[in-house]
């Protein structure tokens, strides 16, 4: 008998400054999780994968804050995001003109 393929895992968390911490926001396995990074990635949202904290991020329930023990992880992340969303934004914003008439 064949094993069952393990089913995708996928949480999202929101931060809005001046938030005590992040919130859990969506989460989810299978297709779910499929929508879940889907959607991020047609908004332009990093994903990171890493099953580890994705396993402790699915204990926590939808709307709610991250608990206080993985505060440091996740800042970490965010910190490494911010840095990247930085160095991003002036390639954003060259435009490109035809100035044909």
């Amino acid at each position: 008998m064949n094993k069952p393929k393990d089913l995708r895992t996928a949480v999202a968390i929101a931060y809005e400054a001046g938030s005590r911490a992040p919130v859990v926001v969506a989460a989810g396995k299978g297709l779910i999780a499929e929508q879940i990074i889907e959607l991020a990635k047609a908004n332009d949202i990093y994903v990171h994968e890493s099953k580890e904290l994705v396993a402790l991020l699915m204990g926590i329930d939808l709307d709610k804050e991250i608990p206080p023990s993985l505060y440091k992880v996740v800042a970490e992340l965010l910190a490494w995001l911010y840095q990247i969303d930085a160095a991003m934004v002036p390639a954003k914003k060259i435009e490109v003109k035809n100035d044909e008439s």
